[in-house]
């Protein structure tokens, strides 16, 4: 039986799980393929506390952790309401293809409504090809206002 919670950053348990998922996602090619920092792994979830605009879901399998879901809530200027990014997404190698992702989507979106977000957003690899179909088949489609000038880029500047 597949589980869904709400993950409480001050239970040790629940820390620990979202460590370990994001030390498998960080190695996985989709989360860039390198071990998380001796820094992040230390100090990922004081920093994430101290942030009152973070939700992390994690599910579980026979008491194993087996998938995560980071939101950060961000805000709209244009429909001047809140929206949730899902930040990080992330489900072990040998549980994919089970619908843990919609599972752990679905909670993401009862947190945004809960939010009064006006939408949710993400990014995606363009060569991930399986979490394309799973967040298509979600509803989640390319970013455009205009027809003519084409889809929203995602850029970053390193720091």
């Amino acid at each position: 039986m597949i589980e869904i919670i709400r993950a409480d950053l001050t239970n040790p348990a629940h820390t620990e799980a979202l460590i370990s998922l994001m030390q498998e996602y960080s190695l996985d090619p989709m989360g860039g393929g390198r071990r998380l920092s001796d820094f992040t792994k230390a100090n990922l979830v004081t920093a994430l506390i101290e942030r009152n605009d973070v939700d992390v879901i994690l599910a579980y399998i026979e008491n194993e952790a087996v998938g995560l879901v980071t939101c950060m809530e961000g805000f709209s200027t244009f429909s001047c309401k809140p929206l949730l990014n899902i930040h990080d997404a992330f489900v072990n190698a040998a549980y994919r293809g089970q619908g843990i992702i919609t599972m752990l989507l679905n909670e993401a979106e009862n947190i945004a409504l809960e939010k009064g977000c006006c939408k949710m957003t993400l990014e995606v690899l363009e060569g991930n090809y399986p979490a394309q179909s799973a967040y298509t088949k979600f509803g989640f489609s390319g970013y455009e206002l205009d027809p003519k000038m084409g889809k929203a880029l995602f850029w970053e500047k390193v720091l």
